[in-house]
């Protein structure tokens, strides 16, 4: 994982494992011990699935600069189809508090996309590359050196 991909999901990971920790507390408020576990278990999908996305994308990125689109759409959909799994697996439970658990979903993905914009701006990282650097070394331009007009291509 790159170095920068690495900040990114530092800072939003943890601002957003704080985010939930107060999500539990109010969840604990609302509805008691099914609030709570329904805010960790979605403390726990929002890390995870913002996480994977991180992941998957600066593992791309180390392949080829043309994955990282890929990655991104695979990692999305795989994480929508986890979601309605999820949804599937849990719509009649009651172990958990479910809205509680919705929401939490929802502030804690607000959360996470409010931190990894906060971290990508004060990132000090070059986004266009240098002409020179990408030419690499070799010889010098021929046409950069030959005659301009009409005596181009006679010899002297």
């Amino acid at each position: 994982m790159h170095a920068s991909d690495a900040r990114i999901l530092r800072g939003a990971a943890l601002p957003t494992g704080v985010a939930g920790v107060v999500a539990i507390a109010v969840g604990t408020l609302i509805s008691g011990a099914e609030g709570a576990l329904g805010a960790a278990l979605g403390t726990v999908v929002a890390i995870a699935f913002f996480g994977v996305s991180v992941v998957a994308v600066g593992y791309a990125a180390k392949i080829s600069p043309q994955l990282i689109f890929t990655a991104a759409m695979a990692s999305y959909l795989v994480k929508i189809a986890a979601m309605f799994l999820l949804i599937l697996l849990f719509q009649d439970t009651t172990a958990f508090d479910a809205q509680v658990f919705g929401y939490s979903i929802l502030a804690l993905t607000v959360v996470w996309i409010a931190a990894e914009i906060r971290v990508t701006l004060r990132m000090r990282m070059t986004y266009i590359d240098d002409p020179a650097e990408a030419a690499g070394p070799g010889p010098q331009d021929a046409a950069a050196s030959a005659p301009i007009g009409p005596s181009a291509g006679r010899s002297p």
